[in-house]
């Protein structure tokens, strides 16, 4: 559109303006419009005063400097009342569109009067009328008001009446009207209904500037007290990659750092807080500020609760800040500030609310959310005050308990044993007492408590049991082979084995006692057999084990002990199979080995040998037997399970159940692997790799968003040292198509390109082909030609070395749109087109013997022809002569006719793709004159769906819904042509 009079300085101001509406918000853009608006007034041209002014109202409201709003609309508002004439349709809507921001405006500072609000909304209600408009607007605008200061009577009322009106053209958005009337409905405590309004918008069926991004902020607490954690973790990922770059969203981004404070996620809080240090102290927006100390104070109280009161936190700029400190200041800032809102509306509902935000508690003590974050801490241990009258347990009690636990095996008998220990004190116990007090505390100690093992002996032969007394010996030998002294244990052993065996053989022991010290020796003996090559050692194990199976088979009855000797009996048998290379022996083997563990109700034990037996079964090419083994070693671990074992499981698991196309589920698999490898401080290592493969499952679901944050975290993580090359150029793949499908294309161009320099390495270079095609096309998408063309130059040589003339002829139709876009680029595009022409035809004379890439080559030369066709028919210049322009759509309609051709010689398999490239021809007949032409084409496409029938108007996915697209075009142009012939 030409400036007033033909303007060129009007034009160029116009231009200047559309640039810098396109520039990130934030005082840079503002300033700019600051300076375009002095640049309007030299023009002497009142519409460029009007456009400018709005252009500057329009960027104040989208940043951090919302107040200055009110005096370009004062001026703009002056200058309708004095020449409307001056405003064309377009200012004269969006002037009157702008009192809805004022509006919101005046509730955003405190210090405009109540007063004047109300006499603003009369205002308003009376120029909308002038103007024709409905009162929706109006109606919203004030039950806004009423919302703000607690008039909850009065804001049903508006609400209300605000439904009924009709929507006209001053009403807001779709996007924009549902999220308010969804921030009510959660407001009132009807947080299922919330969600149902927001559902059009979180889904994006209604967008704009700021949906869903802000819907997706309101909508986190509302999932997480329904107990919705999946949408509620998955709409910060989506929702916070949205407002984070976005200045005025302040209050969103409030919503993100209280969502974490309340999900367990304080660590992730602190960085969302020190990626924007600006939000603490920007004050052109109070009442964002005040959402956002708000919750900066219920963060820091909550990490002051937890303990972490010192710790230093993100806070504002001029000084250092601890968790206790910022927690003070943003109370009283947020306190404060409310106490501003209340004195201006007269009540005291803001500080009631600012008060409720900041005393909540978490709703749920962590949820997970993919991306690397270190968990600053443990949940708080709750201590119930005892009762006045309870007592602590007596000793005999404690000491019956403990050996309770130890009796049945059970995790925590140590801990029991401890705690005889610490009540003993200074109390005389029996010898027996004292000796498995020793014996637990030397277990617990491991390596550096032979010691103890051997005090404990002493005490057991005292307390009248030899048997006992050899086997803590024999414990202390074991002891000595897992600090590598496998030699000195087997010395160590010697003794207590005879004399175990002497014993047994004149009933001086027992079963157990025997057992005991039997499997002490056949550990230390499979210790040697892991700690060597000997194969002669395989043999000496394995008849310890015997050993120790042929006392103990047929002879557990309910004694626990008994029953885990058998179960780990088999499952050193399944060590030794797999050793000597049997594996199916070993799987049955460490099948019976975890079933025997369970059926003793000793499932946590039989973990580590159903992890060991998916290994095989996965070895063994066992997809659904391998992953029943995981499932069971994480059933049978539970609370039991340390984290970095639940990490390992849930990540094979998810490797296992992604390969047989379960994303779904394999994404939760990855998401708690990630989660239980930061528990166990390897988020680095088993953290990284877990993120890598969630991002890999969320892409396949479609969930670009989601992927492209957890992608981004695991990749200031994943090495070439650590996880290998594969793995780092897979995330940054996986990433560019995540950023690709969001339109981030100059970053997809990035990763892309990143992955591409580490794959062009290897010695096999499809891949490094692939990825410097794909950025090729993302600096295309981002308007970047030249680089776009240089990448596919590159993608097409590596192409050709490849031998993969699909690859090569694809990079050069690329390249001949970029250089249509080309000043003077046509001739070049020609080239490039006929080249890729030339290179089907090539590679078709040596597929002769190769019938199905000889079809495939067919259908690729099929396409270029149809693109070589609409590429000339576009490269016509609008001031070219009309002879010139028949012959270049002459050349344009025997390239499309080649494509029917070639097409037409692959039969049905390219029906499609034939009759789209006919009504192309068709098309392009009718725009030369030759109406029969055209009219023939358009009856070859009706012949070809002959069977076709039906509504051709509905759904146009599939193949029937081609058929009825197609079906329905050639029907138009039939009907222009038999018009033309009559």
């Amino acid at each position: 559109m030409s400036g007033v009079d033909g303007s060129p300085a009007f034009d160029a101001l116009r231009r200047a303006m559309a640039e810098n509406a396109e520039e990130p918000e934030g005082p840079a853009r503002n300033a700019r419009a600051e300076q375009l608006l002095a640049e309007a007034e030299k023009l002497n041209i009142p519409l460029a005063v009007i456009e400018a002014l709005g252009h500057q109202l329009k960027v104040y409201n989208y940043s951090s400097e919302k107040a200055k709003m009110f005096v370009p609309f004062a001026r703009l508002l002056r200058m309708w009342d004095e020449r409307p004439e001056d405003f064309d349709e377009y200012e004269t809507h969006a002037l009157h569109w702008v009192f809805k921001w004022m509006t919101a405006g005046m509730l955003d500072q405190p210090h405009i009067p109540l007063a004047a609000m109300e006499k603003w909304l009369g205002e308003m209600e009376h120029r909308y009328r002038l103007a024709g408009h409905s009162e929706r607007a109006v109606r919203s605008a004030e039950y806004s008001v009423a919302a703000h200061i607690g008039d909850l009577e009065r804001a049903e009322r508006a609400y209300a009446a605000w439904l009924a009106a009709d929507r006209d053209a001053m009403a807001d958005c779709h996007a924009c009207e549902l999220h308010e009337q969804g921030w009510w409905q959660a407001r009132r405590g009807r947080d299922a209904e919330a969600l149902e309004l927001w559902a059009p918008v979180l889904e994006g069926e209604f967008t704009c500037a700021h949906e869903p991004h802000a819907a997706l902020a309101s909508s986190l607490r509302p999932l997480l007290r329904l107990g919705r954690l999946d949408e509620a973790r998955a709409n910060h990922l989506r929702g916070f990659r949205l407002v984070r770059s976005m200045e005025s969203m302040r209050s969103a981004y409030a919503d993100h750092v209280e969502f974490c404070a309340l999900s367990g996620n304080e660590a992730r809080a602190l960085e969302l807080l020190a990626e924007r240090p600006a939000y603490f102290t920007d004050d052109g927006h109070p009442r964002s500020r005040l959402d956002f100390t708000a919750v900066v104070a219920l963060l820091m109280d909550r990490l002051t609760g937890l303990g972490l009161g010192e710790r230093p936190v993100p806070g504002p700029a001029g000084r250092s800040w601890t968790a206790a400190e910022l927690a003070v200041h943003a109370r009283e800032e947020a306190l404060a500030l409310a106490a501003r809102f209340d004195e201006r509306n007269g009540t005291a509902h803001v500080s009631e609310r600012t008060r409720a935000r900041m005393a909540q508690r978490p709703l749920v003590d962590r949820l997970p959310l993919g991306v690397r974050a270190v968990r600053s801490v443990a949940p708080p241990v709750v201590v119930s005050a005892a009762p006045a009258t309870a007592r602590e347990p007596d000793l005999p009690a404690l000491v019956a308990e403990a050996r309770r636990l130890s009796d049945t095996l059970r995790p925590n008998a140590v801990e029991a044993w401890a705690a005889v220990a610490r009540a003993a004190e200074g109390v005389e116990l029996d010898p027996r007492d004292r000796a498995e007090i020793a014996d637990h505390e030397a277990m617990d100690l491991g390596p550096e408590g032979l010691e103890l093992f051997e005090r404990a002996a002493e005490l057991y032969a005292a307390a009248g049991d030899p048997g006992e007394a050899l086997a803590a010996r024999a414990r202390a030998a074991y002891v000595r082979a897992l600090a590598g002294e496998v030699e000195d244990a087997l010395a160590a052993v010697a003794g207590p084995y005879d004399e175990v065996l002497a014993l047994y053989s004149v009933d001086d022991t027992g079963v157990r006692q025997t057992a005991s010290v039997l499997m002490s020796r056949a550990r230390i003996l499979m210790r040697r057999v892991h700690e060597s090559d000997d194969e002669a050692f395989l043999s000496d194990a394995e008849s310890a084990v015997r050993e120790v199976l042929a006392l103990v088979e047929g002879r557990t009855g309910d004694d626990v002990r008994l029953a885990a000797r058998v179960a780990e009996g088999q499952a050193m048998l399944a060590e030794l199979a797999a050793r000597t290379g049997d594996l199916p022996t070993a799987a049955e083997l460490f099948t019976w080995a975890a079933t025997g563990f369970v059926e003793a109700g000793l499932p946590w034990f039989a973990v580590e040998y159903e992890a060991r037996l998916a290994g095989l079964l996965h070895h063994l090419g066992d997809p659904a037997g391998t992953e029943r083994a995981l499932r069971a070693a994480l059933e049978h671990g539970g609370p039991h399970l340390e984290a970095i074992g639940r990490a390992q499981l849930h990540l094979q698991l998810a490797e296992v159940v992604g390969g047989r196309g379960g994303a779904e589920e394999a994404a939760e698999h990855a998401l708690e692997a990630a989660h239980w490898a930061d528990e166990a401080g390897e988020g680095p290592t088993l953290g990284a790799l877990a993120r890598h493969q969630l991002g890999g499952f969320l892409l396949g679901l479609g969930r670009w968003a989601e992927a492209a944050e957890v992608l981004e975290s695991a990749l200031p993580d994943l090495s070439a040292e650590r996880h290998g090359e594969g793995a780092v150029v897979q995330a940054q793949w996986w990433l560019g198509d995540c950023l690709s499908e969001l339109g981030e294309h100059r970053e997809a161009a990035e990763r892309r390109l990143q992955a591409a320099e580490i794959a062009r390495h290897w010695p096999e270079q499809h891949d490094h082909a692939t990825l410097a095609h794909l950025a090729a096309e993302s600096l295309g998408a981002a308007g970047l030609p030249a680089e776009a063309d240089r990448a596919y130059a590159r993608a097409g040589a590596l192409w050709r070395d490849l031998g993969n003339v699909h690859g090569l002829v694809r990079a050069l139709r690329a390249r001949a749109w970029l250089a249509l876009r080309a000043e003077d680029g046509a001739d070049a595009a020609r080239e490039l087109m006929a080249d890729a022409v030339r290179e089907c035809e090539a590679a078709l004379g040596d597929a002769r013997d190769d019938e199905q890439a000889r079809r495939r080559l067919v259908g690729e030369l099929g396409h270029t022809h149809r693109q070589f066709g609409d590429l000339l028919a576009r490269s016509v210049p609008e001031d070219a002569e009309d002879d010139s322009i028949r012959a270049v759509m002459e050349e344009a309609l025997a390239q499309v006719v080649e494509a029917v051709v070639v097409f037409g010689s692959l039969g049905d398999d390219a029906l499609d793709a034939r009759t789209g490239a006919e009504l192309a021809a068709g098309w392009l007949a009718a725009d030369l004159g030759r109406p029969a032409e055209g009219a023939a084409r358009a009856r070859a496409v009706l012949d070809a769906y002959g069977d076709v029938h039906g509504d051709v108007s509905g759904d146009t996915d599939g193949t029937d819904g081609t058929a009825h697209a197609r079906r329905a075009e050639a029907e138009q142009l039939l009907g222009l042509m038999e018009g033309q012939d009559g």
